[in-house]
């Protein structure tokens, strides 16, 4: 042993200075649990087992090699261990293999990737400077030495032995309760970030070859389980908005702490907050985006199916059949369309459009963009709508048009000329951006409604409102609790991922009223086909008519947190959700059950492209 450690200094060097580096920026990164010293011991161990491979390996090149092979694995694994870093700065997420499909729109991110960026990052590097020093240099004291593996393969037996030891021991549950697969915290907890991405890549084969083996025996199973769930939608409304058109908006991540709220004195939605006394509204809505954010909403709007786990469903699967919402209302002579002032390929949207039923797509190219009227990430919102009505003047009535708004995007970013209230003081400066974005998107749904108003369009519409996704990253919660008041737990993190929705139809103002059921954004579409008294047997759904007087308090989000006006289920803990007390695990057991499978059934329609079955 002590020869071989004599041998192989640069080797050892460069392995144990990133296995701990791995060890450090994975404990200060990621949310993880862990409550057993064996599961402290597996965390520790997990890079260990990758890395043992892929730097043993090295071992049988030839010295003049070896130097060069190992800064370029330490270079790579760095920038893997980075890149996940600042992701999950705002993010709170793994990247998977999927994100990678959706590299094309990285210069649609640049200013929130600049944005997360930090000067201490160069901390993460240091070691590849040191390393790239030795390379250079070649001091004798970092031995390099080539082995032959039919002279080491007991070595190698050995190694391959310790290697499969870690991982299965990665794999053993010493909790008395289950964790969720759909939670990348907990698979960085039994893997480790690198063995992550083969456990990824074996699960990116595994789901691209369903398709080919499905079959209509898959729907009983699906079939049992939506029948289960299903209920009666509301009656009394239903067709309350038949022939009207729709108006879809997509409110760029608002959140619900927001609504009927103040910064300094000034109201944060005064016209949203107006609405709502007329509308009906959804207090209790929860996100349940994956990490195709926007994408994913749309997507849940427009088919009441969950997003994927992994990337993007308008990425990975944009050939699809699919029953969805503005392919009915076309079937009904409604003209549909979608107006984004962005790229057209942004997320697929130039396909994805085209098999979810728009005939038309007004994008970037429709828009008179420039550096005046713009900001973040594309056209303001007041711009946006502005520019966008002559458009909708023009359409063929009934028509089903979206909006997808921009401004109140991360980093929310406005110029001060823009500012309708004065940013929140707070040491994070995304809390205090936060308020005037939302406040300038409010101000720009005001400015839609008059425009309607004014080209006699308003009395026909309904309007249905919609916070896509959380605005603020729990990254930033110890900030956001001095202006909330409290502090943000587990159990409230999962409230503050409520969205309002909104559901405006002119002439029922004295039928609307808030309501507090417990919801998710698949639950908008049967809500929405209720009203304009459309049939849901045409559609394979996993929502619930949010109007109905027979359904229950339910919302899973995509990384297995189960939510019901009881309990809220997250982090594998129960909490109530009145006043935040653990409860037993058991409490919550049956409603994480109908999660998981919820989720499970999902996915398996949308990987093996179920729905081409449908009858």
């Amino acid at each position: 042993m002590k020869k071989f450690l004599n041998q192989h200094r640069f080797m050892l060097f460069c392995l144990g200075v990133l296995w701990f580096k791995t060890f450090i920026v994975s404990t200060l990164t990621f949310n993880l649990t862990i409550n057993q010293f064996l599961e402290a011991l597996v965390f520790l161990l997990n890079p260990l087992a990758f890395l043992l491979i892929v730097f043993s390996l090295g071992l049988l090149l030839k010295p003049k090699i070896q130097r060069p092979y190992y800064f370029i694995i330490s270079t790579l694994l760095t920038i893997v261990l980075y890149s996940n870093a600042v992701y999950y700065r705002e993010f709170t997420d793994i990247i998977t293999l999927p994100m990678l499909v959706m590299s094309g729109n990285a210069g649609d991110l640049s200013t929130s990737v600049f944005e997360l960026i930090q000067w201490y990052d160069i901390f993460f590097f240091l070691d590849l400077i040191v390393i790239g020093y030795i390379l250079a240099k070649k001091p004798a004291f970092f031995t390099v030495n080539k082995v032959l593996f039919r002279q080491s393969r007991s070595k190698y037996a050995v190694l391959a032995v310790v290697v499969g030891t870690i991982v299965v021991a990665g794999q053993i549950d010493t909790t008395d309760h289950r964790t969720h697969s759909f939670n990348r915290d907990n698979v960085i907890k039994s893997l480790g970030i690198y063995n992550f991405y083969i456990y990824d890549a074996y699960l990116h084969l595994t789901t691209s070859s369903q398709t080919v083996f499905a079959d209509k025996e898959d729907w009983e199973t699906i079939n049992d389980h939506l029948d289960m769930y299903s209920v009666e939608p509301n009656r009394e409304l239903h067709g309350a908005a038949e022939g009207m058109n729709v108006v879809v908006i997509s409110l760029e991540s608002v959140e619900s702490f927001v609504i009927n709220e103040t910064v300094n004195g000034e109201e944060i939605t005064p016209f949203l907050n107006e609405l709502i006394e007329d509308s009906f509204y959804f207090s209790d809505v929860y996100d349940q985006t994956g990490q195709g954010k926007t994408s994913d909403t749309e997507f849940m709007v427009n088919n009441s199916l969950y997003p994927l786990g992994r990337g993007a469903v308008f990425h990975t699967h944009d050939e699809n059949v699919l029953t969805p919402l503005p392919g009915a209302l076309q079937d009904r002579g409604y003209f549909t369309a979608s107006f984004h002032a962005n790229d057209e390929t942004f997320y697929n949207r130039n396909i994805t459009y085209d098999i979810l039923g728009y005939d038309h797509f007004y994008h970037i190219d429709y828009f008179d963009v420039t550096e005046d009227n713009s900001v973040g990430w594309g056209l303001k919102d007041i711009d946006f709508v502005e520019q966008s009505m002559p458009y909708l003047k023009e359409m063929d009535q009934p028509f089903y048009s979206t909006f997808l708004t921009l401004t109140n995007h991360f980093p929310y970013e406005l110029d001060p000329e823009d500012h309708y209230i004065e940013p929140y003081d707070s040491e994070s400066d995304i809390v205090s951006r936060y308020f005037p974005t939302v406040r300038y998107t409010d101000e720009a749904i005001r400015v839609l409604f008059e425009e309607m108003k004014e080209a006699d369009l308003y009395e026909n519409t309904m309007f249905v409102l919609y916070g896509d996704h959380y605005g603020i990253a729990d990254s930033h919660y110890d900030d956001l609790s001095e202006y909330l008041g409290y502090e943000v737990t587990d159990d409230e993190a999962v409230k503050l991922d409520r969205v309002p929705v909104i559901i405006h139809v002119p002439g029922m103002e004295e039928e609307a009223f808030t309501a507090d059921t417990v919801g998710g954004h698949i639950d908008i579409m049967p809500t929405v086909l209720n009203l304009l008294g459309m049939p849901e047997d045409d559609h394979v759904m996993f929502g619930r008519d949010l109007l109905s007087k027979e359904r229950d308090d339910f919302a899973v989000q995509r990384d297995g947190s189960v939510i019901t006006d009881e309990f809220i289920y997250t982090s594998e803990t129960c909490f109530d959700a009145d006043n935040g007390d653990i409860l037993p695990l058991e409490k919550c057991m049956e409603a994480v059950n109908r999660g998981e499978w919820e989720l499970y059934y999902s996915d398996k329609i949308i990987y093996s492209d179920l729905l081409r079955f449908h009858e």
